[in-house]
């Protein structure tokens, strides 16, 4: 089977459905190829209860990604991750964005977007009359400690707070970016989505370029004017990769011929690293908990800290402290209260590395976590990890809950403990055409290349000091309205 169209998107996550979304609204044609089923619109009653309902992190559709103790999920359906994940809306602070250096991409110039992506992602901040006993408690205790209250965590100004956290929902329902995106020009005959494809390379020509997919064991190949891969930071730099673009000695020990020599395909891999504080939950609470999750929504995580410690160099909060808490009958706490740590600012780095010219065939994924020299990304989990405890041992929380169930707190213990915050970026990261490490330019064109560009979160040079969804939205907006400007024909 062959196809041509002017556009084509590999991927309908969180920034492929914004891409394609934004480009089909402005009258461009664009093929949409998504690995996983296409359950159509919102209202089209196909959608599985799992993947609307915001109180489950569904795993049903998963990549199955996977490294030594870690598990990597990464969802495989339209909307992407935003389709399964936690809901939590954030942007980070605006110095994250000044700090990549790049055209159009600095904080007052990514603000405007942000602002759209907010409202069409249906962004909205909890209310204090929603919130379980647990997470009110800790908000009365956060003031109470000193903590600043905070209206609004969704904000690229805000510093170090305590307050609600924002959330993409309406109502109980997960709120995608495939329902905000694509929903409105579904039926536009400028687009055709094709579902259940998997890519295996690209290959870029003078006038455009073409990839090698399979669908339904069939082979599929697709020419484009500019193919825009949007298969996120796992599987976008897996594609270049298999395509020959890539560090020449991972691809020449593959046998893959060396098309673009580009070192930093697959570098520059990192995430939010994690710890936390667990208390047993007392029966009181656990009793109310199973109830109110037997009669209604049971969010998990309502409130959220940002914290300033003392290895921050910039002034600005460099943790994440939040409390989390959930029923048997939801959740897999299993009647547990944590508060869960997370170092913003990590320096530790890590790879990606095809194994195989098997597309089939999952990479080696090594996010490397606190192995930066300097010890700094250890040194804040350490910090944060003692204002975890603090909350936790405040009278208005303790009340609550039962005796301490972490298995330790020394360095030990958060080395081999260390979890990840689910937001990995930067296997294809965007900088200056004389960076050996850079792999496409700062409107997401790969170097080399006359016609691949990469639109994902795999473009973010340094992760922002928040939940990575809303940011890979906003690159999914940023890079429609680059490629808007192109004449058609």
């Amino acid at each position: 089977m062959h196809l041509e169209a002017e556009i084509v998107v590999v991927g309908s996550g969180s920034a492929g459905a914004a891409l394609a979304g934004r480009l089909a609204q402005a009258g461009r044609e664009v093929i949409l190829l998504e690995a996983g089923p296409d359950y159509g619109a919102r209202d089209s009653g196909r959608w599985p209860a799992e993947l609307l309902d915001v109180r489950m992190l569904a795993t049903s559709h998963d990549w199955g990604y996977a490294q030594d103790r870690w598990t990597f999920e990464r969802a495989r359906v339209m909307g992407g991750c935003s389709s399964h994940n936690g809901a939590i809306a954030a942007v980070g602070h605006r110095r994250d964005y000044d700090s990549w250096g790049l055209p159009g991409w600095a904080g007052a110039e990514v603000a405007p977007i942000f602002d759209d992506v907010v409202r069409r992602m249906r962004v909205r901040t909890y209310d204090r009359s929603e919130v379980v006993p647990f997470h009110a408690q800790c908000l009365d205790a956060a003031d109470a400690m000193g903590w600043r209250i905070a209206s609004d965590l969704c904000d690229l100004e805000a510093n170090d707070a305590f307050g609600l956290e924002s959330i993409n929902a309406d109502g109980a329902v997960r709120w995608n970016a495939a329902f905000a995106y694509l929903d409105p020009v579904h039926d536009r005959a400028n687009l055709r989505i094709l579902d259940h494809v998997l890519v295996d390379r690209v290959v870029d020509h003078p006038n455009g370029a073409s990839l090698i997919a399979h669908r339904q064991k069939a082979e599929l190949t697709v020419r484009a004017g500019t193919l825009a891969l949007c298969a996120g930071v796992y599987g976008t730099p897996a594609i270049l990769q298999r395509s020959g673009i890539g560090d020449p000695a991972l691809l020449k020990k593959l046998g893959i011929t060396v098309v673009a020599d580009l070192p930093g395909v697959g570098a520059n891999l990192h995430d939010h690293p994690m710890f936390h504080a667990d208390r047993a939950v007392g029966s009181q609470l656990q009793a109310w908990l199973d109830e109110v999750a037997r009669t209604g929504v049971l969010p998990e995580e309502q409130t959220l800290g940002k914290a300033i410690s003392r290895h921050a160099s910039d002034g600005l909060y460099d943790l994440h402290v939040f409390p989390v808490v959930g029923s048997n009958q939801t959740s897999v706490l299993y009647g547990r209260a944590t508060v869960e740590v997370a170092c913003m600012t990590p320096r530790s780095r890590g790879r990606l590395a095809i194994t195989s010219r098997d597309p089939t065939a999952h990479p080696l994924i090594d996010h490397a976590y606190l192995s930066d020299p300097e010890g700094h990304d250890l040194a804040v989990l350490r910090e944060g990890l003692q204002k975890a405890n603090a909350l936790l041992d405040h009278p208005t929380v303790a009340g609550l809950l039962g005796k301490p169930i972490t298995d330790g707190s020394s360095d030990a213990a958060i080395r081999a403990q260390v979890a990840h915050y689910y937001h990995p970026v930067g296997t294809c990261r965007m900088g200056a055409a004389n960076d050996p490490q850079a792999v496409c330019d700062a409107q997401g064109r790969v170097f080399g290349l006359a016609n691949v560009l990469v639109a994902d979160a795999s473009l973010i040079p340094r992760i922002p000091r928040g939940n990575t969804n809303l940011p890979a939205v906003m690159i999914g907006e940023r890079i429609a309205t680059l490629l808007s400007l192109i004449p058609t024909g």
